[in-house]
Formats: C-alpha cells, structure tokens, sequence
C-alpha cells in the first residue's frame, strides 16, 4: 500500500474541528465568530455561513427562526434541560410502582402483561386475548420488585439521558414507546398466555440497541456498550424469571428505530424516522392479531 505524501499528510492532520461536532474535521469557519463549523451546522448567510448560535442570535439573512435553530444528529430540536423526558419517565416508574405497594397485588393484576389466564383476585378469565390490550403499555410502568425498579431507573437514567440529548425529546419518547410495544408484543405471542409479565426492560434494552447504533454512527469506541450488553444479555438468559422476550423484543426494535433516527437522509429524514416507527408498530399490531386469534 502506497503512503501518502508527508506534506498532504500535515495539512489533513491541521484542519480544524467543528466546536459542535468535536470529531468532525472541517476548513469552514463562521462568518462572524470564526470559530470552525461542519456542512450540518452551517446556516446560510448573506454572506457565507454562520454557525447555529450567531444565526439564532439574529443574522439579517429572513431566515425564520426554526430555520437557525441549532438541531440534534437525528434532527430534533437542542432542549435547555436535556434530560427532563428521561426524569418525567423515571417519575411515572416511581410513581407507578408506590400505587402498587399501597394497593396490592390487585392494581398488578389488572395492569400487568398476560395473555390469557383466570385471575383470582379478579374473579375471572384476565388478559389481552379479551381485548384488554391496554396491558402492553401498562405493563411497561410496573416493576415486581425494589431491585428490579432499581436496576431499570438506574439502567434508564444511565443509558437514556444521553440518548435523549442526542435524539430530542420527540424522537427519544417515540423510541421509548415503540420498543417497549415491542418488547411487550413478542412476549405475548412466544411466551405462555397465563404468564404474567411486568417491567420496563423492553424499552430500555430499545435504548440500549439505539445507543450502539449512535455510538457507531459517531465512530466512537464500541466496546464498552457491547460489553455492557453481552452482560445484560447473560442475565436475560441465565437468571429465571426474566421475560427474555421483551428484552429481544425491546432491542431488535431499538436498532432498528435508532439506525433510522441516526442514518436517515437530510432532505427525507422526519418521514423515514417516524415512518420507521410506524413500521414498527405495525408488526406490534400483526403479533398481537395473530396470537389473539391464537388463544381466541
């Protein structure tokens, strides 16, 4: 293999990198603050290009506000606290899981993921085989145990804090929900109908697939989250008890829905990210007509 001139070497190695995007090389500078810029954040100006800030501060060049607004690498919009998503979600597990203690093993029974089964605090025959399809989504805010809670709020608050200040808010919560629906239709359609299933697992192992999938978009060193998710996925398929099928279920639609977030086209990319996630939800909705017709 031929070495490249020493010279063109050295002047690669000198550009300079974006101030937004610190692994991004760049020869563009702000026409008015100098400081370097990639194509993604360069606004058009009268003259030249600006960077999101000085355009946002005002350019004099009729673009509309939304137009210089800085934006995330999925196209979502820069929020002032970045995690507030993330601390409402983990708020609503919280939340959630004190109802359960004062109430009982009554409000579990009635929210909690089941196919078919008789349920005796209830009085009768329970499940989402009788229509009670709301339990693929209340499933997803109950926990069974202190440790469980702890261990997905903690996993949760780790994992998609910095994934919702990477996507925004809008496509970060439509992530959230799509791969736990997932997760919660794949254990309804593998699992036995009269085995309860209850957590929030799906939908961060749904973070954990869309992470890897940012990481590597990114160029960043992969081994740590792979490392992180070969251990997750030891515990799935070693320990008892553990519904494995929303973890699969969770992760398999969080790569898919990050690769689309993270990789879609500029000039397409609102309708390939949420089309994707309509997608999605369409094989959620298949898996749950045919297990239904299964048990019905």
């Amino acid at each position: 293999m031929e070495q490249a001139p020493s010279g063109r070497s050295e002047a690669r190695s000198s550009l300079p990198t974006c101030y937004r995007h610190p692994d991004r090389e760049t020869g563009i500078r702000c026409t008015r603050c100098e400081r370097p810029i990639c194509p993604e954040c360069m606004v058009n100006a009268s003259v030249g290009f600006q960077c999101p800030d000085c355009a946002r501060g005002g350019s004099g060049t009729g673009h509309s506000p939304a137009a210089s607004r800085p934006r995330t690498i999925a196209g979502g919009s820069v929020a002032a606290d970045p995690r507030l998503l993330t601390k409402v979600l983990i708020g609503i597990n919280l939340a959630v899981f004190l109802v359960q203690l004062s109430v009982g093993d009554r409000f579990t029974n009635r929210f909690e993921l089941i196919g078919q089964a008789y349920v005796p605090l209830l009085g009768g025959i329970e499940g989402i085989a009788h229509g009670q399809y709301y339990r693929l989504l209340t499933a997803m805010f109950l926990h069974g145990s202190y440790i469980h809670i702890l261990f997905n709020m903690l996993s949760l608050w780790w994992i998609g804090g910095p994934l919702e200040a990477a996507l925004g808010r809008a496509r970060y919560l439509a992530l959230y929900f799509v791969s736990g629906l997932a997760g919660s239709a794949l254990t309804y359609l593998v699992a036995a109908p009269n085995q309860p299933s209850l957590g929030a697992s799906g939908a961060i192992f749904g973070l954990f697939g869309a992470t890897a999938v940012l990481m590597r978009r990114l160029r960043y060193d992969m081994r740590p989250v792979i490392a992180l998710l070969v251990v997750n996925l030891i515990i799935t398929f070693g320990w008892s008890n553990i519904a494995w099928q929303a973890h699969i279920g969770g992760l398999v639609a969080g790569v898919v829905v990050g690769y689309a977030m993270v990789h879609a086209p500029r000039e397409r990319r609102t309708l390939v990210q949420y089309g994707t996630c309509a997608l999605v939800l369409a094989v959620v909705v298949v898996m749950t007509v045919l297990r239904t017709a299964q048990l019905t």
